[in-house]
């Protein structure tokens, strides 16, 4: 058996002149740009990488695809020695990420342009080190959280003002013992307690833990154990004129009473209504 030349059949490409390669590179970033929009990335978290990338670009003085190792190693171990920890992990990143849609989506039109074989300046020799732990959080026990709740509700009796203080009191119970976020208890009204749903009740939670892209979730919370602070509430900080009471915790710079929701009539605690 012979042995033959093997030519390459594939159209041989010039390479390419300056201008060519500034339009490409703006067409690069673009396509960066919007490949982060449809991920779900928010403008300011966009507009944070594509400022890292343009500083880097600025200290390179040519396209970021022909940075190595060696030049990373130079911007990091140098030019940004006596950066901000975060300044520098979040370039780091930013250039991580954008090599990485480089290698997805341009390799090897970069190589037929440019002849350069595209790799990641960043590796695990020079990546910025020092990123943040998690502390550890210990949730506070039953005694710890029952002397809380009662010291917070003998101060009720002589608070300067009842009405914040009881809605706190309510928005705390909920979220202890039903398992509210925050957002989700400030957000609730009066009409949101459904009674009549269930044995004990639910609570109509309207604005829960929200999915940027699908919206708020509306979820139905038992409301069993928090069903005594609830009626307490209602029973001690009077009636309300409209079906839809000021939201939780603070009625305080609310812009639904600025527009002329009639409030809840306040009154004193009254003797004997307490709760556990």
């Amino acid at each position: 058996m012979s042995l033959a030349a093997v030519r390459d059949l594939r159209e041989r490409r010039e390479p390419a002149n300056p201008e060519e390669l500034a339009a490409f590179e703006t067409d690069v970033l673009a396509g960066f740009v919007v490949a982060r929009a449809s991920a779900g990335l928010s403008d300011g978290m966009i507009n944070s990488d594509v400022n890292h990338i343009e500083q880097a670009r600025a200290w390179f003085g040519r396209p970021l695809w022909e940075m190595e190792p060696s030049d990373a190693d130079v911007y990091f171990g140098k030019v940004l020695r006596s950066a901000a920890k975060a300044t520098r992990q979040g370039r780091a990143q930013a250039l991580t990420t954008f090599f990485a849609f480089l290698e997805l989506r341009h390799k090897v039109e970069i190589h037929a342009m440019t002849g350069r074989v595209l790799e990641c300046p960043i590796d695990e020799m020079n990546k910025p080190r020092g990123g943040k732990q998690a502390a550890l959080r210990i949730p506070p026990t039953e005694p710890e959280i029952k002397t809380l709740f009662t010291g917070w509700r003998e101060e009720l009796t002589a608070c300067r003002k009842f009405a914040p203080t009881a809605l706190n009191y309510v928005a705390a119970q909920l979220m202890s013992k039903v398992g509210l976020r925050v957002n989700e208890a400030r957000s609730l009204d009066l009409a949101d307690i459904k009674w009549e749903l269930g044995r004990f009740g639910k609570l109509h939670v309207r604005i829960g833990k929200g999915a940027r892209g699908l919206g708020w979730k509306v979820d139905r919370q038992p409301s069993r154990s928090a069903s005594r602070s609830t009626s307490w509430k209602n029973h001690n900080t009077g009636s309300v004129r409209s079906t839809r009471h000021p939201r939780s915790p603070s009625t305080r710079r609310t812009p639904r009473l600025s527009a002329g929701l009639p409030s809840a009539t306040v009154t004193s605690p009254r003797r004997g209504s307490g709760i556990g």
